[in-house]
C-alpha cells in the first residue's frame, strides 16, 4: 500500500512538476558573490562552502676540443660546493657585478622561465653549433607526433655527405636509424647528421629550416633568423643569448629525454657502407660535462666569426640552470663564464614547488546527467626567489564557485589555486573540470527521482 501511495505520487509530480522542465526554471536560480575566507597558514586546507563560493587558505605545506683534468673537476666541484655569499655589488644594469668575459650572456632558471642574470642578451650574434638546439627541438617534436621513430632508418642523400665543418663522416646512400643520428648531433656536433634528418622530415633542409623559423617564432625568439640547420656561416644566420634559452627551455623540459644522449661523453658507431661495417668514434665536445659536477648538457658552438658559443645547462639541488653564452673570446674563457653563471644561480636562487598542493571537493553540477563533476589541478605551482624570502611563508587560497551549471566540458576551467607571500600574489594554478557533464536530459531526471523515491 505504501508503494503504491508513493507512485500515485510520482505520477501526480510528473504532470504537473517543472522538475521536468528544468529550463522553465532557470530565472530562479540564485548565484551570489565568491569571498575567501582568510584562514591561519599553520591550518590545513580545506573545502569549505558557503552561500556563494567555495574558498580555501593554506599554509605551504664545429668541434670544440680541450683537455679536461681530475684536478679542474675536483676544483670545480669545491668552488660549486661553496657556500658562497651573493655579490650585493651591481652594474649599471641593476645585474650583479660578476666577472663575464663574454659579451653577450644570459642565465635563466629552467623551470619557470625566470631570468637571473643577463648582460647584452637581446644582441643578435651567429650562433655556430648551438643552432642544433632547434634542430633537435624539431626532431624530438617529429618523434611526439608519431612523424618519425628512435628506430626508423635514415639513408644519407649526396647533399648531406657533403657537407663541410665538424661531422661524422656519413657517406651518401649510408643507412642509420633517428637514434644514432640524434647522437652524432648532440654528441659529435655533426653537420652532416643534421642535414640527413632534416631532409628525412621535410624532404628539404630548406623546408626544414623554414620549420625551425616558425617554431621560433612560436617561442618568441624575436632576435633569431636561421639560414641552414647546422650553424654554419651565412648571411642573416642569427640569434641572441635570450633566444637561445629560450629554446634551450623548450627543449630540455618539453623533450628531457635530450640529457640521455647530449651526457654521452664518448660512444662509438657503425657505418654502414658499400664496403662494409667501419666503427667511428664519437666524443662530446662539451667539455663543460668533465669540468662541472653539475653539467647536464646541453650544445657548444664555435666558428671564426661567432667565436665560443655555449647553451650550458646544469642541475643541482632540484634547480635547473641554462647558461647561454655568445661570442666568448676563447674555449676557457667560455668554461669559466658558464661556470660563473650557474655558481652565481645556484647560490641566489631558490624554488619553491608545491608537491602536496590541497585536496579537491567534487563540484555540485546544477541540470546535469551527474551530480557532482571532479576536478583536477592543471599544473603545479613553481616560484623563483633570488630575494632571500621566507619561502615557508607561502599561503594559497583555493577559489571555486558553490556549482557548476551543465554542460562541463573536461579541461575546462573550474576555478583556480592562487599564492601568496603576505599581500604579493606569487601566482596561481588552475583548476580544471576533470570529467564532462552533459545538460540533463528527461529521462536522466525521471531516473533520478525514481532513486529517490524507492530509496535506491
Amino acid at each position: 500500500m505504501k508503494r503504491m501511495t508513493a507512485i500515485v505520487l510520482f505520477f501526480t509530480m510528473l504532470s504537473g512538476s517543472t522538475l521536468f522542465y528544468p529550463h522553465l526554471c532557470r530565472k530562479n536560480l540564485l548565484y551570489a558573490k565568491p569571498v575567501v575566507s582568510n584562514l591561519t597558514t599553520d591550518r590545513p586546507a580545506h573545502y569549505a562552502p558557503d552561500d556563494t563560493a567555495h574558498t580555501s587558505d593554506t599554509g605551504s605545506n664545429s668541434t670544440d676540443s680541450d683537455k679536461s683534468s681530475d684536478s679542474a673537476s675536483k676544483n670545480a666541484e669545491q668552488t660549486a660546493d661553496k657556500s658562497q655569499k651573493v655579490n650585493k655589488k651591481e652594474n649599471a644594469n641593476g645585474m650583479p657585478a660578476l666577472s663575464i668575459s663574454a659579451p653577450s650572456v644570459l642565465l635563466m632558471e629552467a623551470e619557470t622561465g625566470t631570468i637571473l642574470y643577463q648582460k647584452n642578451e637581446h644582441d643578435s650574434r651567429p650562433p655556430a653549433s648551438v643552432t642544433k638546439i632547434m634542430t633537435l627541438n624539431l626532431i624530438f617534436d617529429a618523434i611526439d607526433k608519431k612523424q618519425i621513430a628512435l628506430t626508423d632508418e635514415v639513408t644519407v642523400s649526396e647533399s648531406a655527405a657533403a657537407m663541410g665543418g665538424s661531422q661524422v663522416f656519413l657517406e651518401a646512400g649510408e643507412i642509420q636509424t633517428v637514434e644514432t643520428l640524434i647522437k652524432c648531433i648532440s654528441v659529435a656536433s655533426a653537420n652532416d647528421a643534421c642535414v640527413a634528418m632534416a631532409e628525412h622530415i621535410c624532404g628539404s633542409e630548406e623546408e626544414f629550416v623554414s620549420q625551425m623559423n616558425q617554431k621560433a617564432a612560436e617561442l618568441g625568439m624575436k632576435d633569431t633568423h636561421f639560414a641552414n640547420c647546422c650553424g654554419l656561416e651565412a648571411d642573416g644566420h642569427v640569434t641572441s643569448a635570450y633566444d637561445i634559452a629560450l629554446m634551450s627551455r623548450e627543449l630540455i623540459i618539453k623533450h628531457p629525454q635530450i640529457h640521455d644522449y647530449c651526457t654521452i661523453w664518448m660512444e662509438n658507431i657503425i657505418h654502414n657502407t658499400r664496403r662494409g661495417a667501419q666503427e667511428f668514434g664519437l666524443a662530446n665536445t662539451n667539455k663543460l660535462l668533465k669540468q662541472y659536477p653539475y653539467a647536464t648538457g646541453l650544445k657548444t658552438g664555435y666558428t671564426s666569426v661567432a667565436k665560443f658559443c655555449i647553451s650550458a645547462t646544469a642541475e643541482k639541488d632540484g634547480i635547473k640552470l641554462i647558461a647561454a653564452i655568445m661570442a666568448a673570446p676563447d674555449k676557457n674563457k667560455r668554461t669559466q663564464d658558464a661556470q660563473t653563471l650557474l655558481n652565481y644561480g645556484f647560490t641566489a636562487c631558490r624554488v619553491y614547488k608545491d608537491e602536496n598542493p590541497p585536496k579537491l571537493p567534487v563540484l555540485t553540477v546544477k541540470q546535469g546527467s551527474a551530480d557532482h563533476v571532479p576536478l583536477v589541478y592543471e599544473t603545479k605551482m613553481s616560484y623563483v626567489s633570488t630575494t632571500g624570502e621566507d619561502l615557508s611563508q607561502i599561503t594559497k587560497k583555493i577559489k571555486l564557485p558553490k556549482s557548476a551549471a551543465a554542460p562541463v566540458k573536461k579541461g575546462d576551467v573550474a576555478g583556480k589555486v592562487a599564492y601568496y607571500l603576505g599581500d604579493k600574489k606569487l601566482g596561481h594554478v588552475n583548476i580544471l573540470y576533470a570529467e564532462s557533464v552533459e545538460h540533463a536530459a528527461f529521462i536522466d531526471y525521471f531516473i533520478i527521482l525514481f532513486k529517490k523515491l524507492f530509496f535506491l
